[in-house]
């Protein structure tokens, strides 16, 4: 009896096992960079324990399952995170912004002007001023969401309050990204203005040429006339919204697939 316990436990271990195995997708996936820096990242899945680098190019292929974590590791970028989600997995394809660590001192000090000459003295009156590099360098979207560094003044936080890295949704998180990798590009407003009532003069983040030209294969001769033919294929205000930009990327993948299929450029 206890023997025909043992194997249905040891045969429902193994279904349990090979059914995670099964539900689990190869994805393929594309590191994006502000610069060439593409090849060896890590790309970590803490739900399967398993983990694999990019190529020089920045693509990487990983089995994934709905709910798993991919971490993505290197030393000259901010490390995070990004959940798995159902349309990851219909679509079985990826696209990830690493953010460059910015290299800065930790301190700016402002000194002041009269200084006595007593050192003490002197250093007790300067001002320190520690400033969030992220922020500074990425632009800061809302200014009430600027956030100092802790000094010798702030109160004691419990660090294990928060998760080392960030925990991203729909696989990307760009939302501070869009400032400066950005031009306006998208400039007829009158054919976004007929199909919202949102003012235009609110759309504020769209892609540069180079970003276009890279990440989409469009000729460079080509960026101005597929900015319009995409202004005029379906291109809504409401996925230049904030918390959207990934629709938006993956709206603009499906339309440089159409317009690079339309004036015959293979992609």
């Amino acid at each position: 009896m206890i023997k025909r316990i043992l194997l249905c436990c040891f045969l429902l271990s193994a279904f349990n096992a090979s059914s995670q195995i099964l539900n689990r997708v190869e994805v393929t996936g594309k590191v994006i960079v502000n610069s060439d820096d593409l090849e060896g990242i890590t790309v970590y899945n803490t739900g399967s324990k398993e983990g694999v680098t990019t190529n020089a190019e920045g693509f990487f292929t990983i089995p994934v399952a709905l709910k798993d974590v991919l971490e993505f590791r290197a030393l000259q970028f901010q490390e995070f995170r990004v959940t798995i989600d159902e349309r990851i997995i219909e679509s079985r394809q990826l696209s990830v912004f690493l953010i460059e660590k910015v290299n800065a001192l930790d301190e700016v000090v402002l000194l002041p002007y009269g200084l006595s000459g007593n050192l003490n003295v002197d250093v007790n009156s300067v001002k320190t001023f520690n400033p969030d590099m992220n922020a500074i360098y990425f632009g800061i979207k809302h200014s009430d969401q600027y956030e100092f560094p802790a000094d010798y003044k702030t109160e004691v936080e419990n660090s294990a309050m928060f998760p080392h890295g960030e925990t991203l949704q729909y696989g990307l998180n760009v939302a501070n990204l869009m400032g400066i990798m950005i031009k306006p590009l998208f400039k007829k407003k009158d054919v976004l203005e007929k199909t919202t009532n949102v003012p235009v003069s609110k759309i504020k983040k769209y892609y540069s040429n180079k970003f276009l030209i890279d990440n989409y294969n469009i000729p460079e001769d080509k960026v101005e006339e597929f900015v319009y033919w995409v202004e005029t294929h379906g291109l809504t205000f409401e996925l230049l919204e904030s918390g959207r930009e990934l629709e938006f990327m993956e709206f603009l993948g499906e339309k440089s697939d159409e317009y690079l299929k339309e004036i015959g450029v293979k992609k």
